[in-house]
């Protein structure tokens, strides 16, 4: 296993499903309803458990263990990609370290923990699901096989 390798396909990943996807996402009708699974939403995670197994087959992800670890990869990538480009976003938008002091807390409580229910938040669920589980699967597909055992006729 190649950490660095890893990160770098997990940040490709990360860019692709937060900009290609979502953009084709963005095509399908609008839905009126107010909940998290809008038609576009569940497209939209498809679409990243899709890319999210691609990615791990190309990453080369040959066991469970292998899938395991560019999964949880993908993931903390895809958390440190939405700090940096929110803290980098109130810099370059108010030009004040004072700003980011108050936006940080936001970061944490809702978009990582939902104090209401003390649990992650869906988003943060949602984005360890469509990046553990296809890579977690594609791992255990990739893994080579028992041969059968022959039996001998004498």
């Amino acid at each position: 296993m190649n950490l660095d390798r890893a990160i770098l396909v997990a940040f490709l990943g990360n860019y692709l499903i937060n900009t290609v996807l979502a953009a084709v996402v963005a095509l399908v009708p609008a839905s009126t309803s107010t909940g998290i699974l809008t038609p576009q939403y569940i497209s939209f995670v498809i679409l990243s458990i899709l890319l999210v197994g691609i990615l791990t087959w190309w990453y080369g992800a040959r066991d469970l263990k292998g899938g395991a670890i560019f999964g949880v990869t993908g993931f903390l990538v895809a958390i440190a990609t939405a700090f940096v480009t929110g803290v980098a976003g109130v810099l370059a938008n108010t030009g004040s370290f004072s700003a980011i002091a108050e936006v940080l807390p936001r970061f944490f409580s809702p978009f990582l923990w939902n104090p209401a229910v003390p649990v992650w938040s869906q988003t943060t669920l949602w984005l360890l699901f469509y990046w553990v589980v296809p890579a977690v699967l594609v791992g255990w597909f990739m893994q080579p096989k028992a041969a059968p055992m022959q039996s001998s006729t004498m």
